[in-house]
């Protein structure tokens, strides 16, 4: 940096004297850590000189006021690049944010309302499935099917009425939660897959309301050129796997931690019943249900879906009184930053109502950060969200969900967080006139 660093700035943040060489997962190494040392500490990560990062002032530097200086680096983005290529997750600098803003309007509130019926018919299917499951006492596997569910509302609502045509080639996503270089070769072929429904679509002139019609007519601000075919794949895989990835994760944990707390579950009963909506809950009604946007707040902050970022300084910093050389590699966390008892009190614990508008006033505002923040968050926060609510809506409202099985979950981590067993239970009818 061009001023001479005082001694305090030169600061280097304690942490472990043992390296992480990989025989454990990263996950709970870096837990074990936060316990010790706190809100950042210095770590050898696989080779790298690793600062982990749990507080929100410093993480509002890196993601927000000196994000430039942060690249997109790191274990987690490696993968990201062999499954997916250099799609706008792995990507940086100016190729990046040129293909943010081509993406970007395929994510509008305008466009997201269009889909609206797509996540509607699609859990209508599976909320049918639930109801006979209840009549007939059985139990269903909540994991399997809203991982099936949320992929079939991701290729539909990229693929269109191409749906099937492209459906059979991704179903090995719901089947496969391991994201290794065995998964990435047999993956990424499917980019030809969608490049033949492409060369169809122009052939026949066709274009459509879809996700994929959107990137097809995109053009560069620059030079008013498309998206070059195999970027277009490549953007396309990055949607499908991060579209299904994170929903599924999210509503997976919900329905666990809900069938733990049965009251929330009549809560959101109450709150049905007072404001009712007809056969599917329309789009501008969404922000009524303060106790459902709380529930899915709340299962955000204690599992979410993007439990790791990863950054590499470009030149030296300041994190507070910290000095980060260039170079080193940045890992923010939300999973800790979302449990930190210095932010969250009882942070272990289900408490929706903690997102009220009234308790949450005074917490720093990346105390929550599931989707990321800055100029780099999720560019599908909105569709997440809106898919996740329809989904607690339309199920919640028909149906309680019960878990026998009172042992805590085991986590396991790939690219999000995942439940390292299905959850197997059993729904059962509400009477809504009842409630």
């Amino acid at each position: 940096m061009a001023e001479t660093m005082t001694a305090t700035a030169l600061r280097i943040p304690p942490g472990p004297k043992d390296k992480y060489n990989g025989t454990e997962e990263l996950f709970f190494w870096m837990n074990e850590n936060f316990a010790q040392y706190g809100d950042i500490y210095r770590a050898s990560v696989l080779g790298s000189n690793v600062y982990v990062v749990s507080n929100p002032e410093y993480c509002e530097r890196i993601l927000r006021r000196n994000w430039r200086n942060y690249t997109r680096s790191g274990q987690v983005v490696k993968r990201i690049a062999l499954l997916l290529g250099s799609g706008l997750i792995a990507s940086n600098g100016e190729f990046w944010a040129n293909q943010r803003r081509m993406i970007q309007p395929a994510f509008s509130k305008n466009a997201i309302g269009g889909l609206a019926g797509v996540i509607s018919n699609a859990n209508a299917e599976l909320l049918a499935k639930w109801k006979l499951a209840a009549h007939r006492g059985e139990t269903v596997n909540v994991t399997e099917d809203v991982s099936l569910m949320v992929l079939k509302i991701t290729l539909v609502s990229i693929f269109g009425e191409d749906y099937a045509t492209a459906a059979p080639h991704f179903h090995v996503l719901a089947g496969e939660s391991a994201r290794n270089l065995e998964f990435a070769q047999s993956f990424r072929p499917l980019s030809k897959i969608i490049l033949q429904i492409v060369a169809q679509r122009r052939h026949e002139g066709r274009t459509g309301s879809d996700f994929l019609a959107s990137l097809m007519q995109a053009r560069s601000r620059e030079r008013g050129e498309p998206m070059p075919d195999p970027q277009l794949a490549k953007e396309v895989l990055t949607l499908v796997v991060a579209g299904h990835e994170t929903t599924a994760g999210l509503l997976n944990w919900m329905w666990y931690l809900l069938a733990r707390h049965p009251d929330w579950q009549a809560r959101l009963s109450e709150e049905f019943s007072r404001l009712p909506w007809g056969e599917f809950p329309d789009m501008e009604m969404l922000p009524r249900y303060t106790c459902a946007r709380e529930v899915i707040d709340e299962s955000l902050r204690l599992y979410p879906p993007l439990w790791l970022m990863t950054r590499r300084a470009i030149q030296d910093d300041r994190l507070g009184d910290f000095f980060v050389p260039a170079g080193t590699e940045i890992y923010i966390s939300p999973y800790l930053i979302q449990r930190s008892r210095d932010l969250w009190e009882e942070p272990e614990r289900f408490d929706p109502g903690r997102m009220s508008q009234e308790r949450e006033a005074g917490r720093p505002e990346l105390a929550m950060c599931p989707f990321g923040a800055g100029p780099r968050n999720c560019i599908g926060e909105f569709f997440a969200r809106v898919e996740t609510q329809i989904h607690l809506m339309m199920f919640a409202r028909d149906l309680w969900l019960r878990h026998d099985d009172q042992t805590p979950a085991e986590i396991t981590t790939g690219m999000n967080l995942l439940s390292k067993h299905d959850f197997i239970m059993r729904p059962e009818p509400k009477d809504r006139t009842a409630a």
